[in-house]
């Protein structure tokens, strides 16, 4: 992607199944880490298990916020601005800017520059 300062070394079709496979894996495992099955109760083993995901699923999308909120900033305070955060975040620099409104406290334009007073 041109502006971003990265180069992709997959098709962005390949990075949506690689992450998918690996949000799975990760889901799998934090599931059987955080929660116990009851051997009591209403639900079928497997209605319990799809609710238990689902439940993680929310927590991971929480966090996910968190830390894409946490890298807008680093490549903010790193000199990125919306252009290239919008880029990076699969929106415009208008929607990088609604997303995270004073982000970018000043945005350099051409009439920034100094001017010779001749």
């Amino acid at each position: 992607m041109p502006g971003i300062h990265f180069s992709l070394r997959m098709s962005e079709e390949e990075i949506a199944a690689l992450t998918a496979g690996a949000v799975d894996d990760l889901v799998r495992d934090l599931v059987a880490r955080a929660f116990e099955r009851l051997p009591w109760g209403e639900q079928s083993p497997a209605q319990a298990e799809a609710l238990a995901r689902l439940h993680m699923l929310v927590h991971l999308r929480q966090a996910i916020e968190r830390l894409e909120e946490n890298a807008a900033h680093e490549a903010a305070d790193a000199g990125a601005g919306y252009p290239q955060i919008g880029r990076a975040s699969n929106m415009t620099r208008q929607g990088a800017r609604r997303r995270w409104p004073g982000l970018i406290t000043h945005d350099p334009t051409p009439h920034d520059t100094p001017r010779s007073s001749r």
